[in-house]
């Protein structure tokens, strides 16, 4: 089968097309040939090393075994099983769940050895991938590339809203509101939660996009006076902030945060490391939440609201799988509005 493959850490040059074997399914196990995967920055860093500190790392402190095939955010369909798999399986349109664990329920994902799809294992830039038959999970839409883009953002969405117990009539800003997980989290926080979001965009011209989605009010990160204008469409402080964006905002966001506000940060594409005064954080009684992924009840809750109209796929671009280079490449554009998703074309 085609499959691309990281064969080492640095630029879009160790991002290769290969011909490997077609995955064998153990006893637990499912052969699920790819429809469709949604692209993410877990796998673009993985292949830069830009987890860990100071040190080329993958998802785990101990790095990643090369070549490893990335892809996390994996829609298809079932073609072979285990010996231990039903065989009533086969056939089925899955999404899976994009991690293993040994955590107990509701703390899986924070358990020392969960491993990711794409880092740990081989992912879903490929043809066909294998994973644990109970870590597939029905397609919550009829289209297979619909489906791709939740497994990984937004079941990182769905957790940073309940991790801050976003409520009805709350102010939550949404930074980076047109990406993969900012545009989750614009729609669950206010169609799942009942919060006015503020989302922050780069283009203006993305605001009807944006309203569309959820979201109250729409505001350019780029504007000299940020602050001021969220305290001024709120009427005063604002209750939370949902961020993906790191240092970029991250004074921003304390400043508007109210007395008791809570700050929640799953991403860092405008910057890793920032400067945090103590003060601001111990005098506004700020909360802050270092949050990815979720757990499997957390993925169900989600599924069952995309089934059911509360939460839309945003797909900016498909690419055919041969272009997954290209793909990656365009992904780090700015001024994109959701997902990335490559096509196997099986």
């Amino acid at each position: 089968m085609k499959a691309f493959q990281v064969t080492g850490y640095g630029g879009i040059e160790r991002l290769e097309l290969a011909e490997v074997p077609i995955p064998e399914p153990k006893d637990h196990e499912v052969l699920v040939q790819v429809k469709a995967c949604a692209i993410n920055n877990t796998e673009i860093w993985m292949r830069e090393g830009a987890y860990g500190s100071g040190a080329k790392s993958g998802w785990k402190a101990e790095g990643v075994d090369f070549p490893r095939t990335p892809g996390s955010d994996i829609a298809g369909r079932i073609v072979k099983a285990g010996q231990a798999v039903d065989e009533a399986m086969i056939g089925k349109d899955v999404v899976l769940f994009p991690f293993t664990s040994s955590g107990e329920p509701g703390l899986e994902h924070i358990s020392e050895d969960m491993s990711f799809i794409g880092s740990e294992y081989d992912g879903g830039y490929a043809e066909y991938v294998v994973w644990p038959a109970a870590l597939c999970y029905d397609m919550p839409l009829s289209d297979y590339t619909k489906s791709a883009v939740f497994s990984v953002s937004g079941l990182t969405a769905w957790h940073m809203n309940e991790q801050i117990g976003v409520q009805p009539g709350e102010t939550v800003m949404v930074t980076g509101a047109n990406g993969g997980v900012g545009s989750l989290n614009v729609q669950i926080a206010s169609r799942v939660f009942g919060a006015k979001v503020i989302a922050i965009v780069g283009d203006l011209a993305l605001e009807e996009r944006m309203k569309e989605l959820g979201a109250s009010h729409v505001l350019s990160y780029k504007s000299e006076k940020l602050s001021e204008e969220i305290k001024e469409l709120n009427g005063g402080p604002i209750d939370a902030v949902l961020d993906v964006v790191g240092d970029a905002l991250f004074s921003t966001s304390l400043e508007v945060l109210k007395n008791g506000g809570k700050f929640c940060t799953s991403g860092s594409a405008g910057g890793q490391k920032t400067e945090l005064d103590l003060r601001t954080l111990y005098l506004k009684h700020i909360t802050l939440y270092g949050s990815v992924l979720g757990t499997k009840e957390e993925f169900r809750r989600m599924l069952r609201a995309i089934s059911e109209g509360k939460i839309k796929p945003v797909i900016d671009r498909t690419f055919p799988l041969e272009k997954a280079k290209e793909a990656q490449v365009y992904f780090k554009n700015s001024g994109k509005a959701g997902k990335i998703v490559l096509l196997p074309g099986n």
